[in-house]
């Protein structure tokens, strides 16, 4: 039986530790502690401060291992170490947060070296909040960066949405 790591990442409050929840076949393995920052305190009670962990058997047998990262900027030193042997990223950014797009350049940027030698798939979520910026403005940001990376609007709590998601990182995998 093979596996196959991928990893979550993205802007705080914007659903990695519910979309591993979401699917996990295993209890979420995860590093939450009370927020004590008050921006992160405003907006939710616990944080990741290392990591979230599940897992998924596919139908071929494969095991595909959930990892999520913290998505503080001060907790950035484990997305290297959470990305070693992955063989794809997620990245989920929060539509309604202060600056979504901001935030998806902020991942882009440091995740390129990752992503140039893997590859990625984006989930834009919370659009149920805020629908601005709209979907067509993140292709635009991405198509003005020469980035081509699929981009879909989720709910992190679907498991339907989630599952499009590894299944559009699978097909980057395999087709490029």
């Amino acid at each position: 039986m093979s596996e196959i790591k991928i990893v979550f990442t993205g802007s705080m409050g914007a659903g990695k530790s519910s979309a591993i929840a979401t699917i996990s076949e295993i209890p979420v393995i995860n590093t939450d502690v009370r927020a004590t920052d008050l921006e992160t305190a405003q907006r939710k009670e616990k944080t990741t401060v290392a990591m979230d962990y599940g897992e998924l058997t596919l139908e071929d047998g494969q095991k595909l291992r959930l990892y999520g990262t913290p998505g503080q900027q001060r907790f950035d030193y484990m997305w290297k170490i959470l990305t070693k042997g992955a063989l794809g990223l997620i990245i989920l950014i929060d539509n309604a947060g202060s600056d979504p797009i901001g935030d998806l350049a902020r991942y882009l940027d440091n995740f390129h070296e990752f992503i140039t030698e893997t590859t990625a798939v984006i989930g834009i979520t919370r659009t149920d909040i805020s629908n601005e910026p709209s979907i067509e403005a993140y292709y635009t940001f991405l198509q003005n960066r020469g980035i081509q990376l699929p981009l879909f609007p989720i709910d992190a709590r679907s498991k339907e949405s989630v599952v499009m998601l590894i299944q559009a990182l699978v097909a980057m995998l395999e087709f490029g």
